[in-house]
């Protein structure tokens, strides 16, 4: 069976020195910081709370190469996995592939006669997700281009980073591009997510007196998909046999620092949600949540719970 390829001009890229190729960290990864001998301390000595986010994309990329992968995305295309149905597909999309890790194990799980395409969602990851493709000799087509609607036999999306208020978005064009009778997956962090950061970060603003500073705890909990919304989405996109499964991730942090040092935490997950505060307030804001995991958690390990969540359903 020959692979029915999309057509689409080349398109070429640089290879960046430095740049990690696979984007895997073996193990857990710990960010452990000392304070003085003599007892528990007002803040995590040696931390600096950079909380600026003035990160740029290339800066961003190398992190989510690095990290967050590993780290986070792997809990939601583990999940994918298990689900995915890709018999009898000739050509594959992926949707927001990050640094191409995910995309490129599809591509080997899937057989020969499949052609695997790709987008990223910036250029930064776009050049290092082609310069794996090199890396690994793998023949799937990374680009940061729009594909025709009805083009492909399946689709899948990645949106464990995309903000809630764009996940229609993503659904949408999911639905857009895939062919009528071709699968759609999309990966998301559903309701009930990061309800343990959310818990401390509202007594963190009752506390400091930021309550109305730009941010709303109520709004960042429930702007999170629940399951019914995200069937009434994707039937509203013309999908059909919508299916919704989750799985409860569970994020461990050896203490207050170590959770205030995760790249996860401190350049993907807050600067969305800490967004419109001053600098010196959002580091602030981190500092007391530190002080605050210390204070409560004691000598255990600090966690909070993400419902890794795949929508699947066919294109009527």
């Amino acid at each position: 069976m020959m692979a029915v390829l999309p057509v689409r001009s080349k398109s070429s890229f640089t290879f960046l020195p430095g740049i990690s190729l696979f984007g895997h960290i073996s193990g857990k990864q710990e960010f452990t910081t000392q304070g003085p001998a003599n007892g528990p301390v007002d803040s995590p000595a040696g931390l600096q709370f950079n909380l600026s986010m003035d990160k740029n994309e290339r800066e961003l990329a190398f992190l989510r190469d690095l990290y967050i992968t590993d780290d986070f995305t792997r809990r939601f295309t583990e999940l994918a996995d298990k689900h995915l149905k890709l018999k009898d597909a000739e050509n594959v999309l992926y949707l927001n592939a990050g640094t191409g890790t995910h995309c490129f194990a599809v591509r080997e799980a899937a057989g020969d006669d499949v052609a695997v395409f790709a987008t990223c969602e910036n250029d930064e990851l776009l050049k290092i997700a082609k310069d794996k493709a090199v890396a690994l000799s793998s023949d799937v087509d990374v680009s940061a281009m729009s594909y025709e609607s009805d083009a492909f036999d399946a689709v899948i999306a990645d949106g464990s980073l995309t903000s809630p208020a764009e996940i229609g978005e993503l659904i949408a064009e999911a639905a857009r591009v895939v062919r009528p009778g071709g699968k759609v997956t999309v990966m998301l962090p559903a309701a009930g997510s990061f309800g343990e950061i959310f818990s401390l970060l509202w007594e963190v603003m009752l506390d400091e007196e930021l309550v109305g500073d730009g941010i709303s705890i109520e709004d960042l909990i429930s702007e999170l998909p629940s399951a019914s919304s995200l069937s009434e989405v994707a039937e509203a996109t013309g999908l059909t046999k919508v299916s919704i499964n989750t799985e409860n991730e569970i994020f461990e942090y050896e203490d207050g620092a170590a959770f205030a040092a995760s790249p996860l935490v401190v350049d993907f997950l807050m600067p969305r949600w800490l967004g419109p505060m001053a600098d010196k307030k959002k580091e602030q804001v981190m500092e007391r949540l530190a002080q605050l995991i210390d204070a409560e958690d004691g000598d255990l390990a600090f966690r909070f719970t993400v419902k890794a969540t795949i929508i699947t359903g066919e294109k009527a």
